[in-house]
């Protein structure tokens, strides 16, 4: 599809239009030209209030629930969902059934979104560290790098056991693989259904301490550490966490780190209406860990914000608080609560990096760049426009959210990726 962008400021630190306002011409999926005006005859026009157009966002950290779990979403879905959201790509999780762990389940998620007619947005497996999630024995990571998955992680299960996170980064070092840790000692957090501290004293809700977190950092940058081999470090949640990493950067370490974007903006006080949605892991944290994780996207010890996208059906949802899933889904909404919610303690050129540049990086894939003969993976934006979020924008198979009803500040309007464009709708 031939399309033609008219007056959109560029938000992209790699181009040469960065902060300019010009016309954009796509033609055969290339960016053909890039002036102040452009005029063409005979082609689609994409031109709105306030346009601004980025590098494609990217969300590193997605759970598609397919194969296995397509009640609660598919990859039809999802990525419908990611449209929607801005995201010309993400990467989704092995918590499936059965995992991601070998190169069947792999080129399944590959080959099922190649089917998938006019589809926008990129979907990467990630593959499991260990056979069935189980922490064990470890899967065949190399065999699942050749046939596509860009990271190893055994997801939220944690990686309870050290000698196998220690033994699968020295293997994924001989092929330059990444191995995503979700870091929770579930020794001291089990049992727990919220954030510890004097909300959870208030309300009676066994706590999660920090304490469950920080261990874990602390062992997997030690690991890392031991190794020399490259770790990330995901869904960070606590003030003493983002000081270990800054401490473990500062000895330049190979180490990079990521947030949800629910750690960043909602705090533990929410949980005083027992509503399941504000149900996640990590657990919606204090405000004093909120201004430290802002501070450490600001400085860099933060690299990534992820939505943690995590659909859960209302049967998991709709229950008493303690035995209620943790999960909610961020796809759609990730943008607009950032661009919301964090204000001027993060501009858009350096949200952008966060979402769209920093992390392709992280997996050593491609960034797109906007510039001339450049291929076109964009996101159309508006970071002004004021809108509600309702029913009908909600594309995931669950629903599982707390924020229908909110006002935001900021609307993804479109995306351009593999010949397609894709608008909001």
């Amino acid at each position: 599809m031939n399309v033609l962008i008219k007056a959109a400021t560029v938000v992209d630190p790699g181009s040469p239009y960065n902060g300019k306002t010009v016309d954009i011409l796509i033609e055969d999926g290339f960016i053909q030209s890039i002036e102040k005006t452009i005029s063409k005859k005979g082609i689609q026009v994409v031109e709105s209030k306030n346009l601004h157009v980025s590098p494609g966002w990217f969300d590193m950290q997605v759970n598609l629930c397919d194969p296995g779990f397509e009640y609660k979403e598919d990859l039809h879905s999802g990525t419908q969902a990611a449209a929607f959201g801005g995201f010309t790509a993400v990467a989704c999780l092995p918590s499936t059934h059965p995992p991601i762990h070998t190169k069947s389940e792999v080129e399944y998620v590959i080959n099922k979104v190649k089917g998938l007619r006019k589809n926008s947005v990129d979907v990467f497996p990630i593959g499991a560290l260990s056979y069935d999630l189980m922490g064990k024995d470890i899967a065949e990571l190399y065999d699942m790098h050749l046939s596509g998955a860009i990271a190893f992680t055994d997801g939220k299960n944690t990686d309870s056991n050290a000698g196998l996170l220690l033994r699968g980064l020295l293997y994924a070092k001989n092929f330059n693989g990444l191995v995503l840790t979700f870091c929770e000692e579930r020794s001291i957090s089990q049992g727990g259904v919220m954030n510890e501290g004097p909300a959870s004293t208030r309300l009676g809700l066994k706590g999660i301490p920090a304490l469950a977190e920080e261990l874990m950092v602390a062992r997997n940058i030690s690991i890392a550490e031991y190794t020399e081999c490259y770790i990330h470090i995901a869904s960070v949640s606590t003030s003493k966490s983002v000081d270990l990493i800054r401490r473990a950067k500062s000895k330049n370490l190979n180490i990079t780190a990521s947030v949800n974007a629910y750690s960043l903006t909602l705090d533990d006080s929410l949980l005083n209406t027992f509503e399941t949605n504000y149900k996640v892991s990590p657990p919606l944290r204090s405000k004093t860990d909120i201004a430290a994780l802002r501070k450490g996207l600001n400085d860099g010890t933060i690299d990534c914000i992820t939505s943690d996208h995590s659909p859960e059906n209302i049967e998991n949802k709709l229950i008493e608080f303690e035995h209620a899933a943790n999960g909610v889904i961020g796809l759609e909404t990730m943008y607009a609560l950032l661009n919301t919610r964090l204000g001027k303690s993060l501009n858009t050129e350096k949200l952008i990096e966060k979402i769209a540049i920093n992390p392709r990086k992280l997996f050593h894939l491609e960034v797109p760049k906007i510039n001339k003969e450049e291929r076109a993976n964009l996101t159309l934006f508006n970071p002004a426009l004021e809108w509600t979020f309702q029913d009908q924008h909600v594309h995931s198979k669950s629903k599982n959210t707390p924020l229908l009803g909110t006002k935001f500040t900021g609307k993804a309007l479109g995306i351009y990726n593999n010949k397609v464009l894709t608008l909001s709708t």
